[in-house]
């Protein structure tokens, strides 16, 4: 996505000197993109809305169409435990960052990881 989360997280990632693409599709026979691909590293940084993806923090549920909410939010779930799985067999290492995270701690992360996948 393009919202503030994904990019603060993407300045933060920028000042500290690493460049990357975004919304890149790896996943054959699907429609799954990764919101920041670092190819070279074969590390894909996905950053989580709290409402969408269930935050155990903040994650929230609208008071109106429950059940309707409770499986749409449940998929999502699911999709996000799919995409680690598929990508970790196409030899990817996965990181999720959640959107109320601080984006200069999340890039101290990313950038530790970063470094890590280099190394291997």
């Amino acid at each position: 996505m393009n919202n503030r989360a994904d990019r603060l997280l993407r300045s933060a990632l920028h000042r500290r000197g690493l460049r990357f693409q975004i919304q890149k599709r790896v996943i054959p026979g699907t429609n799954r993109s990764i919101d920041i691909v670092f190819a070279r590293a074969r590390l894909a940084v996905f950053v989580d809305g709290c409402f969408w993806h269930d935050c155990p923090t903040h994650g929230t549920r609208p008071k109106s169409n429950v059940e309707w909410w409770q499986r749409k939010i449940s998929r999502n779930v699911e999709r996000d435990q799919d995409t680690n799985k598929r990508l970790r067999e196409l030899g990817w290492r996965v990181l999720r960052v959640w959107e109320h995270e601080d984006p200069e701690e999340a890039a101290q992360r990313v950038l530790k990881l970063y470094q890590e996948c280099l190394k291997e």
